[in-house]
Parts: structure tokens; sequence; C-alpha cells
């Protein structure tokens, strides 16, 4: 069995997708369909940055998807080769795309109004986010609630077994920084974001896209999902509207979901747009094949794969 994934923020970087536009009109017509709807030119963004424009949180978002679904669409794989489909946090939203529950037109409208939301739910220089290397969601929990003190500290990504993201207050994640050291994580650093993702602080973002989801036309997917908060595989429209809203304060709960589409029998996964993934699904499921699609090489590799 097979799963389609998508990577989150984090993985943008200059020149993305440059290569692909360059030897693809099917990627070009993606990246254009992306600026027509969101009214800005994000390809050229992407292709030559300036770093800190793409990395903007209104950029990365919908950059990194339409990054994604241009790999898979050049690849000319059909969603159907796959049993199941799952993103990192917008990386859902890609899933979504690939699985034609809603458009690319709407998947890029949505994560650009995302992105502008969850920048604004906190002040800049309220909120941080730190990686808890060389712990596990047990230890991550017991860190994130000794250094809350009132404040709001809390797991934000349990993304493999040996890394952990938390997020809140800044005050309160700069002192988990100190007491994972105490408590034997090998390291805790501070991520380079500019709001407390994933946390109760991104409430206003929640309501902002509770807004805008209801507006939006989602259909079931054609490949059931596996959701980030609920590691389990939805295929209803309105359950998903659901729980697209509760992501934005929610664990990505990425472990579990990896673990528990190896257990409904997936022993291969197919990264589109990133080789970020990858090495995450590596360390939850050793045994599991990893495919990372980003070039026209790995795309020709892909091809002759499935």
């Amino acid at each position: 069995m097979r799963a389609f994934i998508f990577p989150g923020q984090g993985s943008q970087t200059v020149g993305m997708g440059k290569a692909l536009a360059e030897a693809s009109a099917v990627a070009r017509a993606v990246f254009e369909e992306v600026d027509e709807a969101l009214g800005q030119n994000l390809a050229r963004l992407m292709a030559d940055g300036p770093i800190d424009t793409l990395t903007l949180t209104e950029n990365a978002q919908p950059a990194i998807m339409a990054n994604s679904i241009a790999a898979l669409r050049v690849s000319g794989v059909d969603v159907g080769k796959a049993d199941f489909v799952a993103g990192h946090s917008l990386g859902e939203y890609s899933a979504l795309c690939a699985a034609a529950s809603f458009d690319l037109a709407t998947a890029a409208r949505l994560l650009k109004l995302r992105g502008q939301a969850m920048q604004a739910a906190v002040p800049v220089g309220e909120g941080a986010m730190a990686a808890l290397l060389g712990a596990n969601l047990g230890l991550a929990r017991e860190i994130a609630e000794a250094a809350a003190e009132g404040d709001v500290c809390s797991v934000a990504n349990d993304n493999d077994p040996t890394q952990v993201v938390i997020s809140g207050h800044r005050t309160a994640v700069e002192r988990a920084l100190l007491i994972a050291k105490e408590k034997g994580a090998k390291r805790a650093i501070l991520l380079p974001v500019s709001a407390p993702f994933h946390s109760p602080l991104m409430e206003p973002a929640a309501r902002a896209m509770e807004q805008a989801l209801a507006d939006v036309a989602l259909a079931d997917p054609a490949v059931q999902l596996y959701a980030n908060v609920a590691a389990a595989p939805v295929s209803e429209a309105d359950e998903i509207r659901r729980l697209l809203v509760e992501q934005v304060t929610g664990m990505v709960r990425w472990r579990e979901s990896v673990e528990a589409m190896a257990a409904a029998g997936v022993d291969h996964f197919v990264e589109f747009g990133g080789k970020v993934l990858g090495p995450m699904v590596k360390r939850i499921v050793p045994e599991a094949r990893v495919t990372s699609v980003v070039t026209m090489d790995d795309i020709d590799a892909l091809v002759k794969e499935i």
C-alpha cells in the first residue's frame, strides 16, 4: 500500500519550483494559476527570493503547496495510485488539493489567509516555538508543563520519536529551553518562526479559518486523508472542514499518523515537493520505503517505479 505525503512550513527555499517550471508547461500552469488566484507573482518570489520575503508565513504556505502540486501534476501520477494522502500542517491543504477536495486556486487563497491570520493572532515577539531533539512526546509534555508557569506552552508537532516541537508564549518557551536540558533532552533549539503555531494562542486564526472554510466548496476526497489532529483516516467533507479548523490550534500528530498508516498496511510513502518528511518517516517506521519527488529526475524515477 502507498501514501502520498506533503511537506509543511520550513521546506521553502529560494529556487523552489524553478527547474520544474523551466522543464514543464504543466508546472508553469500550476504556478500561473496560483499567481492569478493570489494576485501576486509568487512564482517569481519562489524562484528568485529574497528568502526573508518567501519565508513570511503568508507567502511560504501557498508556495510550498504550489510546489508540491506542481511536482505531482508533472509526474502525471494519478492520486488513485495512493491508498491514503496526508500532509504536515499546511501540507494537509496540499493533500486535499491532490485528492480533489478543493481546487488549486481555493487551496492557494485559503493558505494565504491562513498565513495572514496566524501571523496576526499574536504580536510579533510575544510567541515562539522550539524543537526538542532527543525527546519523545511524554518528555516534551513534561517539559512544556513545567515551563508554562501560567503562560501558554504546549506541544505543537509530534514529528517523530526523536523530535517534538513546543509552542507558546516566548517567555515560557525560553524557560523550556533550560528545563529541557535538565530533563535529559539532547538539544533544545529556538526555531526561526514569527508566531507560536499550533498552540492555543492561535485561537483567533482558528476562528478566521472557520469562517473562510464555511464559505468554500469542499468535496469528499478521492482518497482518504489521514488528518493531523486525528491521526486517523477521514473521508467526509464536513468532518475535514471541522478538523482543518481544529488543526490551527491543535497538535500535528505526525508520528501517530505515520504509525497508523503503516499499521493499515502502507509500506511506501511518496513525498511530493520536499525531502523533509521522508527522514521523519524512516525514523518512525524504519522498514518503510520512502520516495522524495522534487526534481525532474525524481519524477522520472517515480513514473518508472509506479
